[in-house]
């Protein structure tokens, strides 16, 4: 006989063995195998160590209760976002107020820093006009822009026909 664990369907065979599910003339077979290879021992044995302690195992007994907690549990609606976030929000509540204070100083510095000129009133002096130059089509087509904002106006205040915008 060739040996069961060399070919495709090896443990297949090894598995109906230790189960019970093969005929007698091939669990004959199989049996004098077994006494000849260390491998298919090996395994057999194995295979009935696990079915003796599948046999032995004996479940929890299950509390009068179990019910109905389970489908309170499951009643109880908690979104992804809660399941996410569960694990971290000690951490938020308890250092997420201080990092976020400190990271809108560090914000509010690097406005300042960059932008100093900005907080200070201009100097009063002569100022020069920025003139830019524009293509007729778009002149144009800011005019009409700028009637259609005015009409749609005119639609949003009915009572003030001559606003501007």
């Amino acid at each position: 006989m060739n040996c069961p664990m060399e070919g495709r369907e090896g443990t297949e065979i090894l598995l109906a063995y230790c189960a019970g599910k093969l005929d007698r003339a091939r669990s004959s077979t199989l049996e004098e195998h077994i006494k000849l290879c260390p491998a298919c021992r090996e395994f057999v044995v194995g295979q009935q160590a696990v079915w003796t302690a599948l046999d032995a195992w004996e479940p929890a007994p299950v509390s009068p209760d179990f019910d109905r907690r389970l489908y309170a549990r499951i009643e109880k609606e908690v979104s992804l976002w809660d399941l996410l976030l569960r694990p971290f929000r000690p951490l938020l509540v308890r250092q997420g107020l201080p990092v976020a204070a400190a990271a809108a100083v560090v914000i509010m510095a690097g406005f300042l820093i960059d932008r100093p000129a900005g907080l200070y009133p201009a100097e009063a002096g002569p100022t020069e006009a920025n003139v830019e130059s524009m293509a007729p089509e778009q002149a144009e087509q800011t005019v009409q822009d700028m009637e259609m904002l005015r009409e749609l106006n005119r639609l949003v205040h009915p009572e003030n026909p001559d606003s501007k915008i």
